[in-house]
C-alpha cells in the first residue's frame, strides 16, 4: 500500500518454503521471512510464514538463504508499483529508503539492523553503472534491433550464525605467532584476514602469523564457517584473545624488569617501562614466560550487511537470447578488513544470484519423478564468457556490534542478483508489452513471453 506521494504504507506478505520431503532446514524461510520489508521505512507489516512439504529434495540454506528470494519479491513489486501507478523507480526507492539518521532501526517483523547509509549505496551504484547515459545506449541498441534494460535493486540481509568462537595464541620465542581457530575456509582467506587482525593487534609483523584450523587434534572448539560469521566471530575473539595475551606479556615484562605491571607499557609490538628507557619485544618475552592464552566469545547479536546493485542486459526480441552489458554493486559489509578479499566474494556471489536467475532450474518430471538435470551436462551453470567486467565499490559503515566494526562480505553479492537481473529484462521487454519474466529467465522462456504478450 502506497499513498498518493508515493510513501509506502503497508506490506502483506506469504512466504511458502518448499522443504522437500524431509525436513532439513527452515533457514531460508526463517531469514527470508524477517527480513521481508527490506531496507524500505514500511510502518506496518503481516507476514505469513509457512513450510510445505513436496515429493523434491530438501531444500537446504544457500547463499544468503532465503534473502534473496524476498528482496526480489518486494524489489520487482516496487518497480510494479511505480510503473503501474505513474511513479519514478528511482525516486520511488529513495523517498522510502531508511535514512541513515534513524539507525539503529527496527522493521515491523522485529529484526534491528545496526547500521547503514543505504541511499548512499543506491546513489554510487548508480553513478558506477553510468545510469544517466542509459537512455543514449538505449536508442543505439533499438537501432541495432536490440532491447536493453536497466534494473536496480537494493538489499539488507542478517549475518548470524553459531554464537559462540574460540581462539588459542601462542607466541613463540623464535618469533612465530600461531593462531588456532575453529572457523573452516573454503576459499575465503582466513588465513589472510584472520593473521591481519592478530598481527595489528599484536604489533608483529603479517608474515610470522600462522593461522590453524581444521585439525581436530589441535581444534578443541568453535562454530565452523556458515551465515556470514566467520570474520565477525573469529575477528571479534582474536581482538579479545590479543587483549588478554598482552595483558600476560605485560606481567612477564613487569617481572623481568622488576617493576610493577601497571607500569608497563605495550605500543608496536614492545613491552616498554613507562618514563624509561628499558624494553622488549613480544617474542622477548615470550622467552623469559610461556606466553599463551585461549579465549571464548559468545555473541548473539545479528548484523545486517546491505547495498545496491544496478544491471544493464541486451535482449535479443528475435530469440530471446540475453547478454549482461554492465553490472555494478555497492555492499557495505562493515569495516572490511581485506578489501580485495571481499571483492573476490562480491564477484562469486554476483555470478551465483545471475546463475539462479538466468540458467539454473533443477527440474523434476512431475509424473515420474525423474529428475531431467542430473548432471551438468543437463543443469546450465554460468560461465565466465556470459559476464561482463564488475563494477564493485564498499560502502563501508562500521557496525556497532563488535570491536571491528565488521558484518559480513559474503552473501551480499547474491541478494539482490535475483531482483535486479530480471528487472532489467522487463524494463528492456516492457514496451513490448511484457511485464514479468519467471526464473530461470532462458531465452526459451523470454522469447515465450514476447510472444504471449504480441498476441495479448
Amino acid at each position: 500500500a502506497l499513498d498518493a506521494k508515493g510513501r509506502f504504507l503497508a506490506l502483506r506478505a506469504s512466504n511458502i518454503s518448499n522443504v522437500g520431503a524431509r525436513i532439513v532446514s527452515l533457514s531460508p524461510l526463517g531469514k527470508g521471512s524477517a527480513l521481508v520489508t527490506g531496507p524500505y521505512h514500511i510502518p506496518a507489516a503481516h507476514m505469513r510464514a509457512r513450510a510445505v512439504f513436496t515429493n523434491t529434495v530438501p531444500t537446504q540454506a544457500y547463499r544468503s538463504s532465503g534473502r534473496p528470494e524476498v528482496t526480489f519479491a518486494l524489489e520487482r513489486l516496487i518497480d510494479k508499483a511505480a510503473a503501474e501507478l505513474g511513479f519514478e523507480r528511482v525516486d520511488l526507492r529513495h523517498r522510502n529508503l531508511i535514512p541513515a539518521s534513524a539507525m539503529p532501526y527496527t522493521n515491523p517483523i522485529g529484526a534491528i539492523y545496526d547500521s547503514g547509509d543505504y541511499a548512499k549505496s543506491m546513489d554510487m551504484a548508480m553513478a558506477m553503472a553510468d545510469w544517466t547515459g542509459f537512455a543514449a545506449r538505449r536508442a543505439a541498441a533499438r537501432k541495432r534491433g536490440k532491447r536493453l534494460g536497466l534494473g536496480i535493486a537494493n538489499y539488507v540481509e542478517s549475518s548470524t550464525g553459531t554464537p559462540n568462537e574460540r581462539a588459542a595464541i601462542t607466541v613463540h620465542g623464535t618469533g612465530r605467532v600461531e593462531i588456532v581457530i575453529g572457523t573452516q575456509p573454503s576459499g575465503q582467506g582466513h588465513e589472510t584476514s584472520f593473521a591481519q587482525v592478530a598481527a595489528q593487534y599484536l604489533g608483529v609483523p603479517f608474515e610470522c602469523v600462522a593461522i590453524i584450523y581444521g585439525d581436530t587434534d589441535i581444534v578443541s572448539a568453535g562454530g565452523g564457517s556458515h551465515s556470514g560469521r566467520s570474520m565477525r566471530m573469529a575477528g571479534t575473539v582474536i581482538v579479545k584473545a590479543a587483549e588478554a595475551l598482552i595483558a600476560k606479556g605485560r606481567a612477564i615484562a613487569a617481572e623481568v624488569f622488576e617493576v610493577a605491571a601497571d607500569a608497563i607499557e605495550f605500543t608496536d609490538g614492545h613491552f616498554r617501562v613507562t618514563g624509561a628507557n628499558r624494553s622488549m619485544d613480544i617474542f622477548d618475552a615470550a622467552r623469559h614466560g610461556a606466553l599463551s592464552v585461549v579465549q571464548d566469545n559468545e555473541m548473539h547479536t545479528q548484523v545486517f550487511p546491505n547495498g545496491c546493485a544496478v544491471c544493464e542486459i541486451e535482449v535479443d526480441p528475435q530469440t530471446g537470447a540475453v547478454q549482461i552489458t554492465r553490472y555494478a554493486s555497492v555492499d557495505d559489509v562493515g569495516r572490511a578488513i581485506n578489501p580485495m578479499i571481499v571483492d573476490g566474494q562480491t564477484h562469486g556471489g554476483i555470478v551465483q544470484g545471475i546463475g539462479q536467475a538466468l540458467f539454473e532450474e533443477c527440474y523434476v518430471e512431475p509424473d515420474t519423478g525423474q529428475p531431467l538435470c542430473g548432471s551438468l551436462m543437463d543443469y546450465g551453470l554460468p560461465r565466465a564468457d556470459h559476464l561482463p567486467a564488475f563494477a564493485t565499490a564498499l560502502n563501508e559503515v562500521p557496525s556497532p556490534t563488535n570491536p571491528l566494526g565488521v558484518k559480513a562480505g559474503g552473501e551480499g553479492g547474491t541478494t539482490p542478483a535475483l531482483a535486479v537481473t530480471i528487472s532489467a529484462i522487463v524494463d528492456a521487454l516492457r514496451p513490448l508489452g511484457v511485464t514479468d519474466i519467471a526464473m530461470p529467465a532462458t531465452p526459451f522462456i523470454i522469447w515465450t513471453a514476447i510472444q504471449n504478450a504480441k498476441r495479448g
